[in-house]
């Protein structure tokens, strides 16, 4: 009996942690939403389920609603430069996400790796990257939430975890825009008056057709030219809802400077996402100089795919 028991508990501890696989997801094709250079599919739970309310804040509205505070831990660059002071005011958890952009403080930030702060009603820190090379206020401005990064930044954040290359990256990004930001801040891009109207169509092209979809979304794939540009896979489908406005900004900045129409194939999507989603040691393995995956309480909470 107690052999028994054992192996209940084993098996159960396996489903919890490979509920992001093609056991319990699906890459609905025929379902994609796609305008100008940007093709979206859906990536749906099999089973609904659950309950339909947010397991957790998102960094977004809680910064909107000012439940959570974000400032600077100190005033030396040096000390203070790669982490931020966060305090969740809430009583539910609040996710943070990798990639996701504050502007203001003493320079503006990139979170390095996705994160959960329980409330507490203490200070906590995140793991940040530097956004904006040529500044370092003495005055600490107020913090504004901007987003996600495109994916090319993400990625370079998440296979290097290096400032230098951060930087470059930037700069490569800028450049190649002509885009003049005199603080050399990722910013720049999405604040550029030539390429904002653009923005501004996608987001609302892509907002009123998703507004229309029947289905309960947990993740997308995204796809631009012969290329994937990435994916991000949540388990939760409240969770994913509220952070889709702030990923879909990251992916239109893709497209819109590096972007072309879409005629990768299903088959080639397939291909990409096969090893992202066919079982759990594939998934660890391919993730692991691909992407990531973040756990909270033994259980994946979030998936995220580089460039293919």
């Amino acid at each position: 009996m107690k052999a028994f028991l054992l192996l209940i508990i084993v098996l159960s501890a396996h489903c919890v942690r490979a509920q992001l696989t093609y056991q319990n997801l699906e890459v609905q094709y025929d379902s994609a939403i796609e305008y100008r250079n940007l093709k979206i599919i859906p990536i749906t739970k099999k089973s609904a389920g659950g309950s339909p309310k947010p397991s957790f804040l998102t960094l977004n509205k809680a910064m909107q609603q000012g439940i959570v505070t974000v400032s600077e831990r100190g005033t030396a660059s040096t000390e203070n430069v790669h982490w931020l002071r966060i305090n969740n005011k809430s009583n539910i958890p609040l996710f943070i996400g990798s990639g996701e952009i504050v502007l203001g403080g003493r320079q503006d930030r990139m979170v390095t790796r996705d994160t959960v702060l329980v409330p507490t009603g203490r200070d906590q820190y995140v793991s940040v990257m530097c956004v904006e090379e040529g500044r370092w206020s003495d005055k600490e401005k107020k913090f504004a939430y901007f987003n996600y990064a495109n994916m090319r930044l993400r990625k370079v954040v998440g296979q290097s975890n290096n400032q230098l290359l951060v930087w470059k990256e930037i700069f490569n990004q800028l450049d190649s825009s002509k885009i003049k930001a005199p603080t050399l801040t990722y910013a720049g891009i999405r604040k550029d008056k030539k390429l904002l109207t653009l923005q501004e169509d996608y987001m609302r092209t892509f907002t009123e057709r998703l507004k229309k979809t029947d289905s309960a979304w947990v993740g997308f794939v995204c796809v631009s030219g012969d290329k994937v540009v990435g994916c991000d896979v949540f388990d939760e489908s409240a969770l994913f809802y509220d952070q889709l406005p702030s990923l879909l900004q990251g992916y239109v900045d893709d497209v819109i400077t590096k972007g072309s129409p879409p005629k990768a194939s299903d088959e080639k999507v397939k291909k990409y996402m096969d090893p992202i989603l066919i079982n759990e040691e594939s998934q660890e393995k391919h993730l692991k100089l691909n992407g990531k995956i973040y756990r909270y309480r033994n259980k994946v909470i979030h998936i995220t795919g580089f460039g293919g």
